[in-house]
């Protein structure tokens, strides 16, 4: 799952532990595979007769529901391109998954491929939004807008000059925004959990926070990916299959926002600064690209 260092036992606690090996066999080595972060809890465990897997124990029952949601219904649609649940326990909040290769596109200095890895992002992305079994009926609009005053306020000491004039400024072209319908979303598609393999072969990981809601939501979390590259987002919509709507486009810049500020405060409760930071550029990169003339704040 990572290649993070992080300060977790070696070891699951043994109900986990015994949980993995009525479901896979007998564990020979556990490695702790957890991100960076204290939330984080990952194992990688090699079984004594072959095969590898990932344990997860999850921080809360919402994700772990999510999570295993997700491999229950609509992920294995992926096929090769996404785990496959082996076990899983809601008292323990723990699951067990298939290994995929691959190591994390977060981890490579530089990414092989540009363009064409880019496309096979697009295509994965649309698999995902296509990959209900059933229609999904539910619409949405933008958060009310007592959701972001309540964020706004949460993210007071983490924002920089300017911030705070933007996001008053986008709060006012929320409720015109149209409703958007919903897919199956990722809900963290982004670059660490995106593992590519040495023959090209694309996979996407961590599912606990998956769960209805626009197609806009999964490209928001990619989005700083192709900051200084504007031909890496139009392969990544080529491959996508369509272009964004005019609702989606606004949806984006609203979104994004939000997505920033709620980063803040789950950064700075959570021990996980990278995505604070994230918080930082995404809404410095909006105020750039909503007002061109307006120099944005530097990171």
């Amino acid at each position: 799952m990572s290649t993070a260092t992080s300060a977790h036992s070696d070891l699951p606690p043994e109900e986990v532990r015994r949980l993995a090996e009525q479901a896979v066999g007998h564990i020979a080595t556990w490695t702790d595979s957890s991100w960076a972060r204290d939330s984080s809890r990952v194992w990688r465990a090699h079984g004594a007769e072959g095969g590898t897997w990932y344990v997860k124990i999850h921080q809360n029952d919402r994700f772990h529901g999510r999570e295993v949601g997700a491999y229950r219904t609509w992920a294995p649609h992926l096929g090769t391109s996404a785990p496959t649940l082996v076990a899983a326990d809601s008292r323990l909040r723990a699951a067990i998954v298939t290994a995929v290769p691959g190591r994390p596109l977060h981890d490579l200095a530089q990414p092989p491929g540009g363009r064409r890895l880019f496309h096979q992002i697009g295509a994965l992305a649309a698999a995902i939004h296509r990959s209900s079994p059933v229609p999904l009926a539910k619409t949405e609009r933008v958060p009310a807008l007592a959701r972001i005053e309540r964020h706004l306020q949460a993210a007071q000491p983490y924002l920089r000059p300017g911030d705070e004039k933007f996001i008053r400024s986008i709060e006012a072209r929320a409720e015109k925004v149209p409703p958007l319908n919903f897919v199956p979303t990722h809900g963290d598609f982004q670059l660490r959990n995106l593992l590519l393999d040495q023959d090209g072969n694309l996979a996407v990981i961590d599912f606990e926070r998956s769960e209805p809601g626009p197609a806009i939501r999964d490209i928001i979390r990619l989005s700083d990916a192709w900051d200084t590259q504007p031909s890496l987002n139009d392969a990544f919509m080529a491959g996508y299959g369509r272009e964004l709507t005019p609702a989606e486009e606004e949806r984006f810049i609203i979104d994004s926002a939000l997505d920033a500020l709620s980063g803040f405060q789950y950064g700075a409760t959570h021990g996980d600064p990278e995505t604070r930071e994230r918080g930082h550029h995404t809404l410095s990169r909006l105020r750039a690209r909503d007002h061109p003339g307006e120099a944005a704040v530097r990171l």
